[in-house]
């Protein structure tokens, strides 16, 4: 079976459906893993456990694209920083302010 294969199949057809170029894809995916886990975890986003789930899910994603592509470096680093920025920066906002007593 072969799963990077399929996965990529899978991203096409997410594409090809949405219309959305691969950049905006990268930008949504990660805001919706870090606020999904947000979510069904309960913690603040300022403990920084729902951008880990992003970092991980990121990991996930560019090891599947390097087993059914090879390695395309340029192509990796713009879709890490698509997907961390915007996760990172509003994890780092809720951190620096204020955080209830429970998420410390």
């Amino acid at each position: 079976m072969d799963i990077p294969g399929i996965y990529h199949d899978w991203i096409i057809w997410i594409g090809d459906g949405t219309g959305l170029p691969d950049a905006i894809l990268h930008i949504h995916a990660g805001l919706a893993i870090l606020l999904l886990v947000r979510l069904v975890s309960g913690r603040s986003l300022g403990t920084f456990i729902p951008f880990a789930a992003v970092v991980l899910g990121e990991f996930g994603n560019e090891l599947l694209d390097y087993l059914h592509y090879g390695l395309r470096v340029g192509d990796t680093l713009s879709d890490i920083g698509n997907t961390l920025f915007w996760p990172f920066v509003i994890s780092l906002a809720v951190r620096l302010r204020p955080m209830p007593a429970r998420d410390r």
